[in-house]
């Protein structure tokens, strides 16, 4: 759920920035994938937002999205947040076992998560005190993160490096 993150910033004495937002009624849901190919060494960032919270059987189509943009298969590392390990995404890595492999990150372990830091440098980097005036406008911001970090294969290795996984 993203929602705008106020953050210290420096003013001049007497001038402290006032920060207009909406009331936080509306939600905006995003689910990501840090990639890495392992002989091409090549990064890549994948996301998908909806405007509700995200459930299990969200994540089967961004699943079978991935799977059509890595068909050989991939190992997905995840934490043990109850979404990944509900009904219709354990069916569907199920059938889809012979490419789709799971390693489990250890329970409240978030730095050794790449995406984690992936969703740290958006909130609290990029959009940190960003006030948009309405949910369609945090989507274009959010988007318009995403993909400008999706073109920076320095910044994607970073992320890897901050959860000291082997590379």
């Amino acid at each position: 759920m993203l929602q705008p993150v106020a953050r210290r910033t420096w003013a001049r004495r007497g001038k402290t920035p006032i920060l207009r937002q909406w009331e936080r009624h509306d939600r905006l849901s995003v689910v990501s994938a840090l990639t890495l190919s392992p002989k091409r060494r090549r990064f890549g960032l994948y996301w998908k937002s909806q405007r509700r919270n995200i459930r299990g059987e969200d994540l089967v189509p961004f699943l079978r999205e991935l799977l059509r943009h890595l068909p050989r298969g991939f190992i997905l590392v995840w934490d043990r947040w109850s979404v990944h390990k509900g009904l219709p995404v354990r069916r569907y890595l199920e059938r889809h076992a012979d490419r789709i492999g799971v390693e489990w990150l250890p329970s409240y372990a978030p730095e050794l998560n790449p995406d984690e830091h992936v969703w740290g440098h958006t909130k609290h980097g990029e959009l940190a005190n960003c006030c948009p005036g309405d949910i369609d406008d945090l989507e274009g911001r959010v988007e318009g993160s995403m993909r400008s970090k999706a073109s920076r294969s320095d910044l994607l290795r970073s992320f890897f490096k901050l959860a000291r996984l082997k590379l």
